[in-house]
């Protein structure tokens, strides 16, 4: 046991995340170069990079799956998980944070703090993971290091403390812990130069020694005598206070540099070993058992199997899963029981296991704990279920999937048939648990859905590409929801026709029920507590839950567009049985004749997504932007001038998704390609 938890304490689970183009990718590129994983860097703009293995990723220079690698420093193991940035894509950020114990975010060092960021932050802050800042592109015009640190500290409500001060110029960064000067040499950076920092240029940094000093003294009281004295506190103690408070999730270390130059990325590795956890230093997981209790799985622990699945992908053209495994080993050929997110336990075999690196796969014979291998085999393990070993069920927290926003009709092109493209459909929306795919009850097209223009455009080109299916698509349509304006009851009998057929029973059930309008956000609440008839009969629970489902069908389409419905309460006030002819299909088919027929008396409204939106141009396009986004009906909340560097005005908003469909085209005509945007879902609303 010890053995494996020194082995443990070796390791370090990082992400890293950041907003579209901060330049993640070609940080890890880089990562993978020092320590030698990578024998050569690839660069994203060439289309080369290793972690940029999906074709449609070479082609756009941008990271859509989290791709997972290995990279040795220091005696100690890093597994690096590459994210996207793009917000079309935040599910695999999520996935990739689930199975991590730290991260690194990459800022812009001219924009800082970008709404991506933010994102990524607040999924950050859910899993509660200790992170490094690596302030990235410092030798571009306008870069300014201590005005990132400030947007840390605003925006995002963390408290930096700057490791290393970069100096573009000369190629070097300060390292305020060590107090060394450190060039980078050599032609891509590779060779380091080490040197006491001249006391002139020391001196110059006393307000960053200062901030980084007092950042650490909150974790270690011995430190604030020497930081207010101007002394330099002993490199050792400096660096177990920051990493006790890095590990608490107070204080995040911040690195400078430009990936792209080589510039400051070895520094950021020492701080990955330092400062970021191992898996024994993180929390216990909390596990649910069948019967409602719970258990604390602890990383490395003894016990039975428990391992979590947080990815489905093809490879190959094979369905294989990624899993991360928490406690005991998995051996390849190993039984392994789940329960699915229908509530369906399963038995399979995991047959055959994957060490990942990009896009290369090796086998391995067994997984340890802290392990992220790839599974072979499962036909139905799915994207946030809980391996475990036979008879010993339990459930780690499931990673939540956002419906999808938006959808666009489909049908095969030439030379595709139709069993074909749903066989592939279906492989793709496994692997996707935001993708959903869907009939338009009025016209009968498919709809491929999704959670946005460039995630959809994504699928459809890697249907053509990887699968050969050449699919024809219509214009995107938003998605949309139903609710109600008032409350309104009603009731209904349900009987079948009499059968002169005398063995068959003839069904009857009454139920009558309210529905009432809730609070935007609150979804939809069935309470199915009758007084039934006649006096003295009383629900059998089978037939209870078949009231709840019958309401739970009907509420699945409503009377407008056959859209579900949401925001509102259904109260089930009668239920009258009539002997045997009662049966549960009776009282569901009534429960859902009842709701339709209140529905329609409820004033329904169709609800469209409403977006948040942030904008960023040049200040001389502000004009012009804003009285585009006022005629698409969007809501400004507040705009931002003056605190960009580049000179850039940074807008935000909430607007309807229907009216943003091609807003890139026009953003880009108005600011003569300057502008950029990002949207993420916020809620249904009614227009």
């Amino acid at each position: 046991m010890m053995k494996k938890l020194s082995r443990l304490s070796h390791v370090r689970n990082i992400g890293v995340a950041a907003h579209v183009d901060a330049g993640k990718t070609t940080l890890t590129e880089r990562i993978l170069f020092y320590t030698g994983a990578s024998y050569k860097i690839g660069e994203v703009h060439d289309g080369a990079a290793h972690m940029d293995y999906l074709a449609e990723e070479q082609r756009h220079g941008i990271t859509i799956t989290a791709a997972v690698t290995k990279a040795p420093w220091r005696e100690h193991l890093i597994q690096v998980v590459d994210t996207p940035g793009h917000v079309d894509f935040t599910i695999e950020v999520e996935r990739a944070m689930r199975v991590q114990d730290g991260c690194i975010l990459v800022l812009d060092g001219v924009r800082a703090v970008e709404p991506q960021t933010e994102t990524v932050w607040r999924q950050r802050a859910r899993f509660n993971l200790p992170a490094l800042f690596f302030i990235n592109k410092m030798d571009r015009p306008g870069a300014d290091y201590r005005q990132a640190l400030a947007a840390i500290r605003q925006r995002l409500k963390g408290e930096p403390a700057p490791i290393t001060v970069p100096l573009p110029d000369a190629q070097a960064v300060v390292h305020l812990i060590d107090r060394t000067l450190i060039r980078f040499m050599g032609e891509q950076g590779e060779l380091l130069e080490t040197q006491p920092c001249p006391d002139a240029l020391w001196a110059h940094l006393a307000a960053d020694r200062e901030a980084l000093g007092l950042a650490a003294a909150e974790f270690d009281e011995s430190l604030i005598e020497p930081v207010l004295a101007g002394e330099t506190p002993e490199p050792a103690a400096l660096r177990a206070a920051i990493r006790r408070g890095t590990l608490a999730g107070r204080l995040f270390p911040c690195y400078g540099g430009s990936a792209l130059r080589n510039l400051g990325v070895q520094p950021v590795l020492d701080g990955i070993v330092d400062f970021l956890p191992a898996p024994p230093d993180r929390p216990p997981a909390i596990g649910r058992r069948p019967d409602g209790s719970s258990e604390e799985v602890v990383l490395g622990g003894d016990g039975p199997l428990v391992a979590l699945a947080f990815k489905v992908q093809l490879w190959d053209g094979r369905r294989h899963v990624f899993a991360r495994i928490y406690r005991n080993t998995l051996k390849a050929g190993d039984p392994v029981e789940f329960v699915g997110p229908d509530g369906q336990t399963r038995h399979e075999q995991a047959a055959r296991l994957f060490e990942v690196d990009a896009g290369k796969k090796t086998k391995v014979d067994q997984a340890e704990p802290g392990q992220i291998v790839l599974i072979a085999g499962l036909r139905f393990a799915t994207t946030g279920d809980t391996l475990c070993a036979p008879g010993h069920l339990i459930g780690l927290e499931r990673i939540e999937a956002r419906a999808p926003v938006l959808g666009l009709a489909i049908e095969p092109g030439a030379g595709t048939d139709e069993e074909r493209l749903l066989e592939v459909l279906d492989k793709v929306t496994q692997e996707d648990p935001t993708l959903a795919v869907e009939e338009d009850p009025e016209t009968g097209q498919r709809l491929l859905k999704g959670m946005g223009e460039l995630h959809l455009q994504m699928v459809l080109e890697r249907l053509g590409r990887e699968f050969g299916v050449q699919v024809r698509s219509g214009r995107p349509a938003v998605a949309v929801r139903e609710t109600i304006r008032r409350g309104a009851a009603a009731d209904a009998l349900f009987t079948t026709p009499p059968l002169p057929d005398s063995k068959h029973l003839d069904l009857m059930a009454r139920v009558a029920l309210a529905v009432e309008p809730l609070a935007r956000g609150a979804g939809t609440r069935v309470d199915v507590t009758p007084r039934v008839l006649p006096g003295g009969a009383v629900l059998s629970d089978e037939q209870r839950r078949a009231i709840a489902s019958g309401l739970r069908g009907a509420l699945e389409s409503g009377p407008l567009q056959g859209a579900a419905l949401m925001d509102l309460a259904v109260q089930v006030r009668e239920a009258e049985l009539f002997g045997a002819g009662s049966t549960p299909e009776a009282l569901a088919a009534a429960a859902g004749k009842a709701l339709r027929k209140a529905l329609e008396e409820a004033q329904p409204v169709l609800m469209q997504p409403v977006m948040a939106l942030e904008v960023i141009i040049p200040e001389a396009n502000l004009g012009a932007v804003l009285g585009d986004l006022q005629a698409r009906a969007a809501l400004i909340l507040d705009t931002r001038t003056g605190d960009t560097a580049d000179g850039n005005a940074a807008i935000r908003a909430e607007a309807p998704l229907a009216a943003l469909l091609g807003y890139t085209t026009t953003l880009r005509s108005q600011t003569q390609g300057r502008g950029q945007f990002s949207m993420e879902f916020l809620r249904f609303d009614i227009p």
